[in-house]
């Protein structure tokens, strides 16, 4: 029988690897995310909610109130859609660097990170 500390440990490396998952990777495993719940978060950081995957873009020390779901300047939904279709992109939740989107027919790459342009006016790269 494993002891309730040696799980707990488990639990904590398990969290550990799972930051290193790539979004569409993390979003087949959300278990493997801890969930959400008052405290200090680091940006990047991911976490369940009711449910979905978020990614802490600004850290900060939550409270009830900043939860993913209400608190959209501090979290933004974890998805899969593929490439995505550009769309403008607010300053709370830009896109970074090796995000990828569709746009005019081509498929790019964003060079940078909080990027708020469009692409083929700064900050991407055409790829293949």
């Amino acid at each position: 029988m494993i002891s309730k500390r040696h799980a707990y440990r488990i639990r904590a490396e398990i969290e550990r690897h799972a930051e290193t998952l790539p979004d569409d990777t993390a979003l087949e495993v959300p278990e493997m995310f801890a969930k959400w719940e008052p405290r200090a978060y680091a940006k990047d950081e991911r976490v369940r909610y009711d449910g979905k995957l978020y990614r802490c873009i600004q850290a900060h020390e939550a409270n009830e109130t900043w939860n993913p779901a209400d608190a959209v300047s501090l979290w933004a939904l974890v998805i899969n859609e593929g490439i995505p279709e550009w769309q403008q992109p607010s300053s709370t939740n830009p896109y970074m660097k090796g995000d990828k989107v569709k746009h005019n027919g081509q498929t790019w790459v964003s060079d940078v990170d909080n990027n708020v342009w469009e692409p083929g006016v700064y900050g991407w790269s055409v790829i293949a």
